[in-house]
């Protein structure tokens, strides 16, 4: 686990097992607000660092989504009230625990682990939390997933995204339109540092051409998508297809970019064909 102090108590984790998630903690003079958990394995010794090293006990758990890897490490902190949204609770009730329960045939560690939900939750507008001097603001930023949600410190303005953004913008199980205009509006906060949901920070000098890029991105795998519904083999022609040659790099997130590119491609055909369908239909 990487970890690196990015403002005046404001801390950064980046995963060394799983793509590059990461994780981040925001330290007050009695307690602190956790957000995300990394990998379950790699939780511990956030959970060290933070209640042995810093000295504060983990009041709040926000979660920016209910995936595993970056909620199932929630179970670590048995005194601590877990946020997110509502859709997120739902979620971990439902998927997460059938996922955990086959995630346990496979990886004995699982086996110590229990799904630990949000008790609070938002839906629409923002809920504010005040730690020390620090005011954050938690809201929705959907997209990458219907229960995303961002953490933002006001006066620093650094923003802890989740999945909302990330090095290569991904919407499967999510909803590209929506993506998009997260992204832009994310964009245009004028924001210090963006603590994405993996990979390494983006800085104030960088967040303009990082989000240009995401924006042309999402429009080149809509051109590729269009070009290959007109393709007999539609499904080989998307698997070809590089993330290169759309802006992006395959070594982003550990080597997955390319499988995440290929995921977009063609979780995108096939939203729009069954679109298409249904307009033909009417």
């Amino acid at each position: 686990m990487q970890k690196e102090r990015v403002s005046e108590n404001v801390y950064w984790f980046q995963s060394d097992v799983y793509a590059q998630v990461t994780a981040g903690a925001i330290i007050g003079p009695q307690w602190a607000v956790l957000i995300d958990t990394l990998m379950p394995e790699e939780t511990p010794y956030i959970k060290d660092f933070i209640e042995n090293e810093l000295l504060v006990p983990v009041r709040y758990i926000v979660n920016t989504h209910h995936h595993a890897d970056h909620s199932w490490g929630n179970c670590y902190f048995p005194n601590a009230t877990v946020i997110g949204h509502e859709i997120c609770r739902e979620q971990m009730l439902g998927r997460s625990q059938s996922a955990l329960a086959e995630a346990i045939k496979n990886e004995p560690l699982f086996r110590n682990l229990c799904i630990k939900e949000p008790s609070i939750t938002i839906n629409k507008g923002s809920l504010y939390i005040k730690i020390g001097k620090k005011q954050i603001r938690i809201f929705s930023t959907p997209g990458h997933s219907d229960d995303s949600i961002s953490v933002l410190l006001e006066d620093d303005r650094i923003l802890f995204s989740g999945d909302a953004y990330m090095p290569i913008p991904y919407f499967v199980g999510g909803d590209i339109d929506i993506l998009t205009q997260t992204i832009m509006d994310i964009g245009a906060m004028g924001l210090e540092n963006i603590i994405q949901g993996h990979g390494d920070i983006v800085l104030r000098g960088e967040i303009e051409n990082v989000t240009e890029s995401h924006l042309e991105y999402l429009k080149n795998i809509r051109k590729i998508v269009k070009t290959a519904s007109r393709r007999k083999n539609p499904i080989e022609f998307l698997l070809s297809q590089s993330v290169e040659d759309s802006g992006k790099q395959r070594i982003c997130m550990g080597g997955l970019a390319q499988d995440l590119h290929v995921r977009n491609l063609q979780w995108l055909y096939l939203y729009e064909l069954k679109k298409e369908r249904a307009e033909s239909k009417n």
